[in-house]
């Protein structure tokens, strides 16, 4: 069974770098097919996809955040991070790290929650 646990800072000033961390264990990130997710929720919303990592390693984004957003992987520690530049209040969240097969959500994350505060 996959198992992922974030990792990261829970709280960011404005306009610095929000970097996260997602330990996987349980099975390679590498494996075709899978796909290694981030994605949010602030207060009072749904969830929001933040972007993904493929197991070939190219990445794809949420067009509204693609701009500040970076998603990499180091497959020696079986580790995918998400970096989102220039943060704001409104990035605001609990970031939780997510892997999907076929479409279909596999595993999920705990969550952690990162704050933007000055």
């Amino acid at each position: 069974q996959v198992q992922l646990q974030e990792s990261g800072p829970d709280l960011v000033k404005p306009s610095q770098t929000l970097s996260l961390t997602c330990t996987v264990s349980g099975g390679s990130i590498t494996i075709s097919g899978y796909y290694w997710k981030w994605i949010r929720q602030s207060p009072g919303k749904g969830l929001e996809y933040v972007g993904e990592i493929a197991a070939d390693g190219g990445a794809t984004y949420s067009p509204s955040l693609e701009s500040r957003t970076s998603v990499s992987r180091d497959t020696s520690k079986n580790q995918f991070s998400l970096q989102l530049r220039s943060v704001t209040p409104e990035d605001t969240a609990v970031y939780y790290c997510a892997m999907t097969q076929g479409g279909a959500f596999g595993s999920w994350g705990q969550g952690t929650q990162v704050t933007v505060f000055a």
